[in-house]
């Protein structure tokens, strides 16, 4: 027998919240950022539920290529580029555009000059994670342009806290140095994550990256997707697999970490960590129950967690249950956790099943393996 646990995933929120990105960035190409299993929604079925955006962005090449097999003849950009010259015939065959951020990529450009690749040259303005300097930048850039095996050059570069406090000093500092670097040059620009889509119109450029915000999820600690008009594409769900009665004094779950101070109804929900389930959520993280909100107690297992039912005398064994997604933001149950709606998003093991769905109807059901 399967167990309930389910993801569904919402092709229409996907669709609207593309929608929403051009109304964010009207003047700007969207390049749907895809990586990771598309936040852990599915690769394909993400992708044609985002076939409408102008380019994708991932880091797999096996994933890059899979997307052409399958039809898609969008622009499609490696995000961490090429390892090796091998890769670079496989970007040419499948006409794949890439990211340069080091010297030992420039090298290997310099030694393939049949190939004519698109590129996005990354400018490191203080991430600090991939891209040249600006001291670096001249020479490279010349060397790329002079490469015949390069055919185009974007300019790129990525904030690190376009999601913090608005207009805060180092997003200024990057947004000074990438503009100082890009003053003099004709070729397209690209700089905005979705923090900046929504935030800063100012860095829209001519493409911008969103991710998170496709997913129906707020960039912004203190707010949900709701805030921006989004919708959550993803719904954690399960049910009710036991009921406990416990007396004064009973404990719950491992180490007897919560102790009832009064007699209580408890529902055992078939979720826990090996689904995905943040294990750090704690007492009181809300849970939705037959469409109730509930509070987790105790901690979590790898396969169940609890819920105090005690106020709500209408669930049962089957009742239904939301961990996160419609009616109860993945932001909220991440905050509890202390962590972030991208950790969650992506977390999801390959034991728990996937549904699409449009407009909560026409559901589709898929093995993990379709998804790959």
């Amino acid at each position: 027998m399967q167990r309930p646990i389910t993801a569904y995933i919402d092709l229409a929120a996907l669709s609207h919240n593309l929608t929403m990105a051009r109304h964010y960035a009207p003047k700007s190409k969207i390049m749907a950022v895809i990586k990771a299993n598309a936040y852990g929604h599915g690769l394909r079925h993400t992708a044609d539920a985002l076939r409408n955006a102008d380019a994708f962005a991932l880091l797999e090449l096996e994933a890059a290529i899979a997307l052409r097999d399958a039809g898609f003849r969008h622009p499609i950009l490696l995000l961490e580029g090429f390892f090796s010259t091998q890769e670079l015939a496989l970007l040419e065959k499948y006409n794949l555009s890439t990211v340069v951020h080091h010297y030992e990529q420039v090298a290997m450009l310099a030694k393939c000059k049949h190939h004519k690749l698109n590129l996005f040259l990354k400018i490191n303005t203080g991430m600090n994670r991939l891209g040249f300097t600006p001291k670096q930048f001249p020479t490279v850039y010349n060397a790329l342009s002079n490469n015949p095996a390069v055919s185009h050059i974007s300019l790129m570069t990525h904030f690190a806290t376009a999601d913090g406090a608005f207009d805060n000093l180092r997003f200024k500092q990057q947004i000074q140095i990438f503009n100082q670097i890009t003053q003099n040059n004709l070729n397209p620009l690209s700089s905005a994550n979705s923090a900046a889509i929504i935030r800063y119109p100012q860095v829209h450029q001519d493409w911008v990256r969103p991710g998170l915000m496709l997913y129906g999820a707020s960039p912004f600690e203190t707010h949900t997707g709701t805030d921006f008009k989004l919708k959550p594409a993803m719904t954690l769900t399960s049910k009710i697999i036991a009921i406990q009665h416990l007396k004064t004094g009973d404990t719950v779950g491992y180490g007897g970490s919560f102790q009832a101070e009064k007699p209580m109804r408890v529902g055992i929900v078939a979720c826990g960590y090996g689904d995905g389930y943040p294990r750090h959520a704690p007492t009181g993280t809300p849970v939705l129950v037959n469409s109730q909100v509930c509070r987790l107690i105790g901690k979590i297992s790898m396969d169940m967690l609890a819920v105090d039912l005690t106020e709500s005398n209408d669930t049962h064994i089957d009742s239904p249950v939301t961990l996160w997604g419609n009616g109860l933001p993945v932001e909220k149950i991440a905050r509890e956790a202390g962590t972030i709606s991208y950790e969650l998003l992506c977390s999801l093991p390959t034991r728990v099943k996937i549904v699409t769905m449009n407009n909560q109807s026409d559901h589709q059901y898929f093995t993990r393996a379709c998804l790959d």
